[in-house]
């Protein structure tokens, strides 16, 4: 078996690791943190998602915290008229094999450490140089390993994407998010059990709410144009007042949520290209590493998710790395690369019509079983 070397220890990275250990190998997890805290507030797990987290085995683990929210709504910011429902809960495991599923993202990380047994996770490991000879070597500053496989799993700046390809340069869309969470008592408004998108009057601005904790919690993500803003990190504190500002003209359903805001953090947003591609010899990428999405279509992590079983299966299908490797990305290509345009033109589901159809693309798919 290949020693498998895993850089990043976040929901792609320990999702990759599980899946790479189901499918029979030993990978080692390499993370620069120094342990794992409750950063970050929620997650979006579509069907695709959890179908492939259902065959990780944590499915049942994760329901015991999740909530399922019943629809899928639009609504037009200032009149409040739905623009399209689509049924999720029980329809969409019916239809899709599996439910959404939206939690804290603290507890799927917890999940998934707690399915690798203990001394699959190095903490406190930075990626600091990475050489290929013939096995990789890879530099964590007080250490060195090396490796017949490297994922990086490192995240939107990755290291080893750098490695490999060199420094990217991403593209500051004007664009700035805010995030909250409050109890689902504090607010009186309709449909706080469902997944709720307010379409603004540009695609720049736009309010999204859905249920935390069983429903005891609902998570706020709102956007506004802002080019003076640009930190890109998601623990900065923002101020609330100017975003119920920004929002002063949406339906009062839509200010009600915003007013029972105590708080907010912020975030400038960023887009990135799709890379064309991802490997190089015996390195590959997953997740945010070689496909970064804005947040639009709630995709990010079921696209790294969904990374993690094809690649673990590639690599149990074709005993050569190399052509392992390039049938997992021949596989992921070209849906990363549409989902990630998609993401960014943010017009999705926005009306009925097709609705069922474009859900179908997204949550239908199957990485257990897809073609590798």
């Amino acid at each position: 078996m290949p020693e498998i070397a895993i850089v990043g220890g976040g929901i792609g990275g320990l999702a990759a690791a599980v899946a790479l250990r189901k499918a029979g190998f030993s990978p080692v997890v390499h993370e620069q943190a120094a342990g794992f805290g409750r950063v970050g507030a929620d997650i979006n797990l579509t069907p695709n998602a959890v179908r492939a987290l259902d065959g990780l085995g944590i499915g049942d683990e994760l329901r015991e915290t999740a909530a399922r929210p019943k629809y899928r709504i639009s609504r037009t910011w200032d009149t409040g008229e739905e623009t399209s429902r689509l049924p999720m809960g029980d329809e969409a495991e019916r239809r899709y094999g599996s439910p959404q599923l939206t939690m804290h993202r603290a507890d799927l990380l917890a999940a998934l450490e707690r399915a690798l047994p203990d001394g699959v996770v190095h903490l406190g490991h930075k990626l600091t140089g990475l050489s290929t000879t013939d096995s990789v070597s890879l530099d964590f500053g007080s250490s060195a390993v090396s490796a017949d496989v490297v994922i990086g799993a490192d995240g939107i700046h990755s290291a080893v994407r750098t490695a490999l390809f060199g420094a990217e340069h991403p593209e500051f869309t004007g664009v700035v998010a805010y995030r909250a969470v409050l109890p689902a008592g504090s607010v009186d408004v309709p449909n706080l059990d469902c997944f709720t998108k307010w379409w603004g009057p540009d695609p720049d601005t736009q309010l999204v709410t859905f249920p935390l904790n069983r429903g005891e919690d609902v998570f706020v993500f709102a956007t506004t144009r802002q080019s003076q803003w640009r930190h890109e990190s998601w623990t900065t504190p923002g101020d609330v007042d100017e975003l119920r500002e920004a929002y002063r003209g949406f339906h009062p359903e839509a200010r009600a949520l915003l007013a029972a805001c105590d708080s907010v953090l912020q975030s400038a947003l960023y887009v990135r290209d799709p890379l064309p591609n991802w490997s190089s010899g015996p390195v590959t990428l997953l997740g945010d590493a070689c496909h970064p999405m804005m947040p639009f279509m709630a995709q990010g992590a079921g696209m790294a998710i969904e990374d993690s079983v094809v690649l673990s299966r590639a690599l149990a299908a074709y005993p050569n790395t190399e052509v392992a490797l390039k049938a997992y990305q021949a596989a992921r290509l070209d849906r990363t690369r549409e989902v990630q345009l998609a993401s960014r033109g943010n017009s999705w589901l926005k009306e009925s019509g097709n609705s069922s159809a474009a859900a179908d693309a997204i949550y239908g798919y199957d990485a257990w079983h897809t073609s590798v």
